[in-house]
């Protein structure tokens, strides 16, 4: 992650850019503003798409199950190289996250129409403001992080997301014998209720 910042009115040298790892994602936000973000979002330097809403996410397959999932991402399994971009509350209907190859450079900047600076933080941490003309540049890392697994790949992704997140936990649906039991004795049990009563009357 590259921040480089081209809005020094009091020096014309421009700042070194800062370069920073992160686990699971970046977050650019639009802070205290109550106005909406306005983020210009370039991919290998052809302009994408303006974010209007309270951000973006730009997260690691491995960050797509933290804030990512929360703002209605999908979930990435680690070993995919691929970088998530999720929007957060944008104010379009349209605008899903969307998923890009790894090994591209995204870039984010604030907008020149932008009615107010952006905030950026680096896995919650390194909060900064983003003033207009300053930009990150974002893409994967040649150093990937070793884990040891449990069992495998697979089965500990989804044994984490299954007790974690309870991944699809739900109860099972009734077979249609017992659904057929349960109709029989209900009705039965009404039935007998009505004799009942009757006699009662009689």
């Amino acid at each position: 992650m590259k921040k480089s910042d081209h809005n020094n009115k009091s020096n014309d040298k421009l700042k070194t850019p800062t370069n920073l790892l992160v686990l699971n994602e970046v977050v650019v936000d639009r802070g205290p503003s109550p106005y909406l973000s306005n983020i210009d979002l370039y991919l290998d330097g052809k302009h994408i798409t303006s974010v209007q809403g309270d951000g973006l996410i730009v997260s690691t397959p491995t960050g797509s199950t933290a804030y990512a999932v929360a703002a209605g991402a999908s979930m990435i399994h680690p070993s995919v190289p691929a970088i998530m971009v999720t929007p957060i509350c944008p104010h379009s209907l349209s605008f899903r996250p969307i998923v890009v190859p790894a090994g591209v450079e995204l870039k984010i900047s604030v907008s020149p129409e932008s009615r107010n600076t952006s905030w950026v933080s680096f896995d919650g941490r390194n909060r900064q403001e983003l003033l207009h003309g300053d930009s990150l540049r974002v893409t994967t890392s040649i150093y990937p992080v070793p884990s040891i697994c449990a069992q495998d790949q697979i089965s500990d992704w989804f044994d984490s997301l299954a007790e974690c997140l309870h991944w699809n936990v739900r109860k099972k649906q009734k077979h249609l014998d017992e659904l057929t039991d349960l109709t029989h004795s209900s009705s039965n049990d009404t039935l007998d209720s009505l004799d009942r009563e009757l006699i009662e009357k009689e």
